[in-house]
This record gives C-alpha cells, structure tokens and sequence, in this order.
C-alpha cells in the first residue's frame, strides 16, 4: 500500500513535523512505502490563478496541477497533516486543495448541478494539531464544523468517503511535554493502522471515525 502524505507547516522540526515523521514511520515499518508533499519545502503557490479558472470552464490542466494528480492517483490513501489555523486548515494547504481537487478529475457536476465524485476507494486520514483544549472544541462545535466542511465538503464531495480525522489538541507549552510525548505515539500507531490489512473502512452510511485524542489525554 502507497500514502501520500501531504504535510502543512513553516517549521519543518516543529512539533506538527515529528508528528508527521512518526505518522509515516509507522507506515513504513508496517511495511508499505510513503510519499509526502512538504508543501512548504517545494513552494506550492496556494493562490488560485487564471489558469485554474480557465481549467474549471474546461479549459487545460496545467503542467502543475497534473503533477499534483497523478500522485494522489498513485496512491492507496491520502493523509494530511496540519495545524488547525482558525478552526480549519491552514490557508496553504486549503489551497492544495482548491487547484488540485479540480472538476472532471476529483468531481463532476451535471447540467442540474448534481454531483458525482470521482475518487472513491481511497481511504483519507486527517490529523490535526491544535493548542487549543477539547473542551474548547466541544462547547463551541468547532471539531463538528471541522469536519463538516472538510470531511464530508470536500472528501465525500469527491466520492471519498472512508474518512478519519484525529485532532491532537492542547499541546503548546513546557506543561505539554508529556501529552506530545504520547501523541507521536498515537501518530505512529495511526501510519500502521491506515495500512493494516484489517482496517475497517468508515463511511457515510455509518458516521464518520472521529476521534479527539487530547480529550483521552487530558482526562488520563
């Protein structure tokens, strides 16, 4: 099995990168391979051009964009790893989204506007990482319009609908240190599940997988 692992973050060694690098060694180490998109490190230009317009309106993909799909159609499954800014993702990789996710490749929309989504099969891991604490997330529905807009907005859009979401929350500071100790434990534990032959598929019919890890932490 192949993840793409798509990475948002300016500071590769902090602490959303040791998760990453935990998340994809437990893929390895369960023996399937991992590529992942530093999105920062090769300089994505999140912005929306003309060209992306022209694209929509049927126009060409460009040489870009194409590049971008053809690793996401060579991959198994699709993790992102970033930090929650704002209740969502980061405005980097939410432009990832917006150019590659584009209509007649991960969607299609008829002339009553129903659409049909073109990447079923594919299982979706998000894991999020936030300072804010849980009970912050539950009081307010943040995790619930998280994942709203995310899971089933964008990946049940585009037929995917085998989708988990983690949020690994209340982790800034000194005080913290234990909770991102165990966290990169659970991140590594969350690689080898996204690729263990006996992984049950979420879906839509029977609710989506949605787990706040710091909860668990916090009340340990």
């Amino acid at each position: 099995m192949h993840v793409l692992t798509v990475f948002s973050h300016p500071q590769r060694k902090n602490f959303p990168g040791a998760v990453l690098d935990a998340f994809v060694e437990g893929v390895v180490q369960s023996g399937h391979t991992a590529e992942v998109v530093d999105l920062h490190a090769e300089g994505f230009d999140p912005r929306f051009t003309a060209e992306d317009h022209a694209h929509f309106w049927g126009g060409p993909r460009t040489a870009e964009i194409a590049r971008e799909q053809a690793r996401v159609d060579a991959a198994d499954a699709l993790a992102l790893v970033f930090p929650i800014y704002w209740w969502s993702f980061p405005a980097l990789l939410k432009g990832w989204i917006d150019r590659v996710f584009t209509t007649e490749w991960a969607y299609s929309l008829d002339a009553q506007s129903n659409s049909r989504g073109h990447l079923s099969g594919k299982p979706v891991m998000l894991i999020g990482t936030g300072g804010t604490r849980p009970a912050t997330y539950d009081k307010y529905g943040y995790g619930d319009a998280l994942r709203t807009q995310i899971e089933v907005g964008i990946f049940n859009f585009c037929g995917m609908t085998d989708v988990e979401t983690h949020l690994l929350l209340d982790v800034d500071g000194d005080a913290n240190a234990e909770r991102r100790a165990g966290y990169l434990i659970d991140a590594r534990a969350l690689g080898a599940g996204l690729v263990a032959p006996d992984r049950v598929p979420t879906g839509v019919r029977h609710g989506p997988k949605r787990v706040q890890h710091g909860a668990v932490r916090q009340n340990a």
